[in-house]
């Protein structure tokens, strides 16, 4: 899509009050231009951050500076990772005081808080006329400074705090004649944006992202003299950029709008050369160049998977050709086993994306699709508008890059469940061609051996549990995304409890794939949000994990229950999740919200007789048959 389309499209969508199409928006994802996307923030600035297809994000936007376009490229850039942006910027100069009052909160506690850093915050007024070691004390001081600062905000807040390590200028460095006090500076400016890079490992809250490590990778100009002496704007656009693009990867983490799958062709994408033609033996893999970049691409996706991406094989080949190729080349870094989903035939790949979606249970919309052919990828773009598409036609030797460089697959922090998910993606595939072999679904369940384990929230989970309300769209009761802050918050508090939920069967251990947020009081507990992944939706999980919410309540001594449902676009499939527990309904509002409630002692059991609960909170196991 040219600029004149895109810019049409998007100001069209913004007249109606409606989102950009899901096209629209990765074309706008895709974009590297920092004075189109620039124009394109502005035209979005009108736009609803509630608007349908969108995830609303508040972000508050601090700078030790001018902002100048970060605002603007900021709205177009999360937009386009299908965020709904709601940006408020603080007050030229008052940078320090908004961290220590918080007025960056507003009526509203935001998201995410993003400090704009300049070298003058961390400097002397006048470098040049000091004593080196004299400037290095004052840069190890405001460096102290600053983790105060952010040490206050992120007591007041729930936010997620992103800092970034700051480039020096030539203007300061070249000012010390001296070979050897350039040296003691630059040491002391790597400390300090090391420094930066750390506070992430001392509190959750905390983001830094590297900005000077991706300068120094793009032929971009961090600053341009004359804007910084005419305005005290610290960045060029294109450095702006760079920040937002970060800044997009963590708010998009944040959101749970990670993708899962990344679905890869063969010829000419994994390996070079068409395989039908020179056989397994004469395809470019390993070696020299080109060999060694599709084998660098090979790495980058089995890399991917042991973090937990779900890897897909799509290829217009005939399959015994291709297990040929992935079983016996010597140089394959994928095999078999690497891919949950193998679809090598002559179907068209659109289809053979949807039947994948289909076997994991998962939406297209979670999906990176890779691909040489034009023509291909067009047409799982026209087809399938919600697969993120990346060309992997041109020189191999980006290959690897362009896989990584967007950050489609980004999390805020990696969590044993994301390394377990391909393998459990890959039973359920298994799972899903096991079903055919029975006439009814309630044998088949009985067959799965199915066993839920419920458990208290711990250190150790909290980070999944958070990361699943992220992600969780379809069964999501009420749309309450607690983040790793507030459900550690609730799991250490008196008054709350925080469990999660994993099931195993006889194809696999699926880990974490539920989690429930309770209010409890001492005479009613409030469930305030139920997950479950859809993974694992259609054997009865949640009506096994709602009768033990009220076992629980009851040997607690309360007397009732209480629970909502709140509609979205994406979780009618649960929205008779209460009744079908037993709870009955007691409000509901204009929204179509429904409010339940229930005596604990009216409550039938309606744990399914197919699945073996483990209590490790009372530490019994308990059969339903």
């Amino acid at each position: 899509m040219d600029s004149t389309h895109l810019t049409a499209a998007v100001r069209s969508a913004v007249a109606e009050g409606r989102a950009p199409e899901p096209a629209t928006r990765l074309a706008i994802a895709a974009l590297d231009d920092p004075a189109l996307l620039r124009r394109l923030g502005s035209a979005l600035k009108p736009l609803d951050s509630d608007a349908p297809g969108l995830r609303p994000v508040r972000l508050a936007v601090l700078g030790t500076g001018t902002l100048g376009a970060l605002p603007d490229l900021l709205r177009a850039t999360l937009v386009g990772a299908g965020l709904g942006p709601t940006i408020e910027t603080g007050e030229y100069g008052r940078f320090e005081m908004e961290l220590t009052l918080g007025s960056f909160r507003g009526e509203h506690d935001p998201d995410g808080v993003l400090c704009l850093l300049s070298e003058e915050f961390f400097l002397p007024p006048a470098p040049q006329r000091m004593a080196v070691k004299d400037v290095v004390a004052h840069i190890e001081a405001r460096t102290a400074d600053l983790r105060g600062l952010l040490g206050t905000a992120a007591g007041g807040t729930a936010a997620t705090l992103v800092v970034h390590t700051v480039p020096l200028s030539r203007t300061v460095r070249d000012a010390f004649i001296s070979v050897r006090d350039r040296a003691v500076l630059a040491q002391a400016w790597h400390r300090l944006n090391a420094g930066l890079l750390g506070l992430a490992a001392e509190d959750p809250q905390l983001v830094a992202l590297d900005l000077a490590g991706l300068l120094a990778l793009q032929p971009t100009r961090a600053r341009d003299n004359r804007l910084h002496a005419f305005a005290d704007m610290p960045y060029t656009d294109a450095a702006l950029l760079l920040l937002a693009q970060e800044t997009r990867r963590v708010l998009q983490a944040r959101a749970g709008l990670s993708r899962k799958v990344l679905a890869l062709d063969a010829d000419n994408t994994l390996w070079g050369g068409v395989l039908g033609e020179v056989g397994a033996h004469g395809l470019q893999l390993g070696g020299l160049y080109p060999g060694k970049a599709y084998s660098a691409l090979q790495q980058a996706a089995a890399g991917l998977r042991d973090q937990g991406v779900v890897l897909v094989l799509a290829s217009k080949n005939d399959a015994d050709l291709v297990d040929e190729a992935i079983t016996g080349h010597p140089e394959m870094k994928l095999r078999p086993e690497s891919f949950s989903v193998l679809a090598a035939n002559w179907d068209a790949k659109a289809e053979n994306l949807r039947r994948a979606a289909g076997s994991l249970g998962l939406g297209i919309e979670s999906f990176v699709f890779m691909d040489d052919s034009p023509y291909e990828r067009e047409h799982v773009h026209a087809e399938l508008p919600e697969v993120a598409v990346v060309a992997a036609d041109g020189d191999p030797a980006h290959l690897a890059e362009s896989l990584l460089r967007h950050g489609w697959f980004d999390v805020l922090e990696l969590t044993e469940a994301d390394q377990q998910r391909p393998g459990m993606y890959r039973s359920r595939a298994l799972r899903s061609e096991y079903k055919g072999a029975f006439s009814s679904s309630d044998d088949y369940l009985a067959a799965l051996d199915i066993r839920l384990t419920a458990a208290p929230a711990t250190a150790y989970t909290t980070g999944r549990i958070a990361q699943l309300a992220a992600r969780t769209n379809q069964f999501n009761l009420t749309g309450i995304r607690y983040d790793e802050v507030a459900t550690a918050a609730m799991r250490d508090g008196q008054d709350h409890l925080v469990a999660s939920f994993s099931v195993s069967d006889r194809f696999g251990d699926e880990g974490i794939v539920g989690a429930a947020w309770v209010e409890c009081g001492a005479r009613e507990w409030r469930v305030l949000n139920l997950v479950l992944s859809c993974r694992v939706l259609g054997r009865g999980v949640e009506l096994a994990i709602s009768d033990w919410l009220f076992q629980q309540a009851a040997a607690a001594g309360a007397e009732r229950v209480t629970a909502s449902f709140v509609p979205s676009a994406k979780n009618a499939v649960a929205a008779d999740t209460w009744e079908r527990a037993g709870l009955l309904p007691a409000a509901q509002e204009g929204d179509g919200s429904r409010a339940y409630a229930r005596e604990l002692a009216e409550l039938p059991r309606t744990a399914p007789a197919w699945i073996t609960f483990t209590d490790l909170v009372a530490n019994k196991e308990e059969g339903n048959g």
